[in-house]
């Protein structure tokens, strides 16, 4: 249950793991405070008070003469901080006025309630610095000021915004030195990525804590790696495909030099087959190098350029593209080449080919269709592998290592896409590559 509501970013949960903690700690001071200290102060405060204002109202009953009232008036006022005014004929108000940010308006009346006998009326909201009472009498009533902090906890305010400020100081302090942190792993994820991607990050420096400078230093020294393997791996093939291209070179001038016979013909394909298969071979391990430079690129553009060079005979390509543009970044070279490879196999085993694109959340995917013979769905997959080569339908009498789909695919994930295979609409096979956005 808690999976589905937690968040899945690594910022966000070491968020969770530090802001919330403080929070929850600041909460639960301030609730325990107010409700054990809080409110013990003001219902002693407002207890004291509210008995005070009683003892003054009993007194005040006694009393006969206009000086021995003056006299209590003064005693209260010297004695016990309190203002007293008495306004005859009057009847206090039915509803008290009460401030809705004092929260112990209630324990204040609580105590008055259980300790005068008259009717009385309280004011909370009109005086900053007193709490006005009127306490009902047979003459009038009388009108009591006592100080609002000899009533309630003043400072319960202060206390709640310091331990707010510090809360939003300390959590913004998380927050940028997480920030920092986690900036320095999404760059490391971003230049991961790329380099997926067959994009280079050279500008890539690790930075922040020293773990991830660790994992940063490991990514540098993989991708050099990568790098070296793929070179010397090419310039390999390239050296070998270069030193047999001498004796091939010799071998067809001296068949060319020779009478010709049936003989010398079928030899001169082999030698002629020779050639291509090293032509093929050495084309797919460039394929495979990071080296060509990423662009922007307008699918829109690149397929109208593909369908015009490659229509040949009565061979229909019927080109269908979305009315959006699209532009996505890429190896323009190496997506052109996988992409008429696709098409060529289309156009080898059918009549007609349907040529699409579509943009498919943050994917585009181009999708390759013909009305052949197919393929069956068992071998979907073992005809990416290198150099297999299908005895059915879409193999007859096409010549080939078995390196076109292979190379393919390798393009498709070296963009950090795929390329799959299932049954067209048409009948025939569906090709369809999917490239990140």
């Amino acid at each position: 249950m808690l999976r589905k509501y937690t968040p899945k970013s690594l910022y966000a949960r070491t968020l969770l793991i530090v802001i919330l903690p403080i929070f929850l700690m600041q909460a639960f001071i301030t609730y325990f405070f107010f409700d054990r200290h809080w409110d013990l102060v003001t219902d002693n405060l407002s207890a004291n008070v509210a008995g005070q204002i009683a003892l003054i109202t009993d007194q005040y009953k006694t009393t006969n003469s206009e000086q021995e009232k003056n006299t209590l008036f003064a005693k209260a006022r010297r004695d016990m901080d309190m203002t007293i005014r008495f306004e005859a004929g009057q009847t206090v108000p039915a509803k008290d006025r009460l401030s809705v940010f004092n929260v112990y308006n209630s324990t204040f009346d609580r105590e008055l309630s259980s300790r005068l006998e008259n009717a009385y009326w309280f004011n909370t909201s009109s005086w900053p610095a007193y709490v006005e009472v009127r306490v009902q009498t047979d003459e009038g009533y009388l009108v009591f000021f006592p100080l609002r902090e000899r009533v309630f906890a003043t400072t319960g305010p202060i206390f709640v915004l310091w331990m707010i400020g510090v809360t939003v100081l300390l959590g913004w302090i998380a927050i940028v030195f997480l920030r920092n942190q986690i900036r320095s792993i999404l760059r490391l994820a971003h230049a991961a990525e790329a380099f997926g991607r067959g994009r280079d990050v050279p500008e890539y420096r690790p930075t922040g804590a020293t773990e991830v400078r660790r994992a940063g230093y490991a990514f540098i020294a993989m991708r050099e790696r990568i790098n070296r393997h793929i070179r010397q791996r090419t310039d390999m093939l390239a050296a070998v495909s270069h030193d047999l291209r001498t004796p091939l070179t010799r071998l067809k001038l001296s068949l060319s030099m020779q009478k010709q016979t049936p003989e010398l013909q079928a030899t001169r394909k082999d030698v002629d087959e020779m050639e291509r298969m090293l032509d093929e071979y050495l084309a797919f391990v460039r394929n495979q190098s990071i080296e060509e430079e990423t662009q922007n690129v307008s699918i829109h553009e690149l397929l109208k350029q593909i369908t015009q060079e490659m229509k040949r005979g009565d061979r229909q390509i019927n080109l269908t593209l979305p009315v959006a543009e699209i532009s996505i970044e890429l190896r323009r070279t190496s997506v052109k080449r996988a992409l008429e490879n696709l098409i060529n196999n289309a156009i080898h085993y059918a009549d007609n080919v349907w040529l699409s694109a579509n943009r498919i959340e943050e994917n585009v995917e181009i999708i390759i269709e013909d009305d052949g013979p197919g393929i069956n769905p068992d071998q979907y997959e073992e005809v990416f592998k290198p150099f297999t080569r299908l005895d059915e339908a879409r193999n007859q009498n096409h010549s080939g290592v078995g390196l076109g789909l292979s190379l393919v695919r390798d393009v498709a994930r070296g963009h950090g896409g795929d390329i799959t295979l299932s049954r067209a609409n048409q009948g025939g096979l569906k090709a369809t590559l999917r490239l990140p956005l």
